[in-house]
């Protein structure tokens, strides 16, 4: 079985909260091309985060 370690986890919440900074500094500069890199960001990381909950049901 595949368990999703803490580090994983804590990993991919970094990302996150990365991107929302991102975005955050594209809006307040007018950046968009960092702006929507950062909703990228955040949207992979989201993903991931789900991927580490359907691993963890299974475990």
């Amino acid at each position: 079985m595949i368990a999703v370690g803490f580090d994983d986890k804590v990993e991919h919440k970094g990302e996150e909260v990365k991107g929302k900074a991102e975005e955050l500094a594209g809006k307040a500069t007018g950046d968009r091309d960092l702006e929507a890199e950062g909703k990228g960001d955040q949207t992979a990381a989201k993903i991931k985060q789900v991927g580490d909950d359907v691993k963890d049901v299974f475990r």
